[in-house]
C-alpha cells in the first residue's frame, strides 16, 4: 500500500464522510474516490459500504485500519529521520587517536556528543598513530583523526586544537637526569626508544632533524608498540626517548623525568584532520562541537584552519 493511499483511507475511515476526509486531505472529492477504488482494486476487497447517505467500514476496512497507522506513522518517521540527518543530528563519525597522550579530550568530546547529540554515533578508534590513521582518512576507514603532522597532503583538511612541547625522557638516575635542559650533542651515543613511525610521523622525523643537526645518528634499541610501554621501557633503563608533553602529563612515569632541549625546538600541533569535502552533516556537527571541547591554542582562532567541512567560503 502506498502511502498517499494509506493516508486517503485513514481519512475517510475517521470522517466516515467522502466530503469531509477531501477537505481534510485539501483535495477534491472525485479523486479521493477514485484513490479508495484504486485501493480496494489492489487489495481484492471492499474497504466501505457506501450510499448516498452512508458510509461505513467492512470487516476488511476495519482489518486495515492499523496496518495504515503504522505505514503512515513509519513515513512520518522516515522523513524525520531524513531531517535529522540532514541537520547533523543522527548518524556515524568514525574518530580515530593515538593512545594515552590524547585520551582524556577524546572521553570529553565523546561526553558531550552525547549530551548534545544524542542521536549522532561517535565510534572510537585507538592505536592509531598519525601516519597509519592519515592513510585510514584519506581512504575513507575513518572519518576524523587527531594526530600530529609536520606535513599533511592535499585533500585533507584540519583544525589546531593543541600545541605540545618535545621532551626527553631519561631514566631518573640517568647521568643526564640532573640537568634542567639537554643538549642535542650529548646523547649521540645513547640508545633510543621510539614509537612506530612511517612517512609524515612527527616523533620519528623530529628525531632524525634533532640527530641530524647535532652530527650524529640515532641508535634506535627498540619500537615499542605505545606510549605506555615506551614509558615503562625507559623507567627500566633500556633506553631513552624523545616525547611529548602530553604523554608526561597523562602517562604514569615511575622512574621516568622529563627534561626539555637547550636548543628551543619547534612545537608540535595537534591536529584534527577529515577528508576534504566531506559533506556528512554528522562529520560537520562533530567537528563544530570539537570547537567548544578544543577551543585551540590560547582560544584563538587559527588563521590557517578550515572552517569545516560544509561550511561556506568566508
Amino acid at each position: 500500500m502506498e502511502v498517499h493511499k494509506a493516508q486517503a483511507f485513514l481519512a475517510v475511515a475517521e470522517e466516515l464522510h467522502f466530503g469531509r476526509a477531501a477537505q481534510r486531505l485539501h483535495m477534491a472529492q472525485p479523486p479521493l474516490s477514485r484513490l479508495i477504488r484504486q485501493l480496494e482494486s489492489e487489495l481484492g476487497a471492499a474497504l466501505f459500504d457506501r450510499n448516498t447517505r452512508h458510509v461505513a467500514l467492512t470487516p476488511q476496512g476495519e482489518a486495515l485500519l492499523e496496518p495504515a497507522r503504522e505505514l503512515v506513522m513509519l513515513s512520518q518517521r522516515m522523513k524525520d529521520v531524513v531531517r535529522r540527518s540532514q541537520d547533523g543530528e543522527i548518524g556515524r563519525v568514525r574518530l580515530g587517536f593515538a593512545g594515552a597522550s590524547v585520551n582524556q579530550a577524546v572521553g570529553e568530546l565523546a561526553r558531550q556528543v552525547r549530551r548534545r547529540h544524542p542521536g549522532l554515533s561517535l565510534e572510537l578508534y585507538s592505536s592509531q598513530f598519525s601516519h597509519l590513521g592519515l592513510e585510514r582518512v584519506l581512504d575513507d576507514s575513518l572519518d576524523l583523526l587527531i594526530g600530529r603532522w609536520d606535513f599533511l597532503p592535499a585533500g585533507i583538511d584540519s583544525r589546531l586544537i593543541a600545541i605540545e612541547e618535545l621532551l626527553i625522557a631519561l631514566p631518573e638516575n640517568h647521568r643526564l637526569a640532573e640537568r634542567e635542559a639537554v643538549a642535542a650533542e650529548d646523547l649521540a651515543e645513547e640508545a633510543w626508544l621510539v614509537l612506530p613511525g612511517g612517512a609524515g610521523a612527527t616523533l620519528p622525523n623530529r628525531l632524525n632533524t634533532l640527530a641530524m643537526n647535532a652530527g650524529f645518528v640515532p641508535r634506535i634499541v627498540q619500537v615499542a608498540p605505545d606510549s605506555w610501554t615506551l614509558i615503562v621501557l625507559v623507567g627500566a633503563e633500556m633506553g631513552i626517548s624523545l616525547i611529548l608533553s602530553s604523554v608526561r602529563d597523562n602517562v604514569p612515569s615511575r622512574g621516568v623525568v622529563y627534561r626539555p632541549l637547550v636548543a628551543e625546538q619547534k612545537p608540535v600541533e595537534v591536529r584534527m584532520i577529515w577528508r576534504r569535502g566531506d559533506g556528512s552533516p554528522a562529520l560537520r556537527s562533530v567537528v563544530e562541537l570539537s570547537r567548544t571541547v578544543f577551543p585551540g591554542p590560547g582560544a584563538e582562532p587559527d588563521p590557517g584552519e578550515d572552517p569545516g567541512p560544509g561550511a561556506a567560503p568566508a
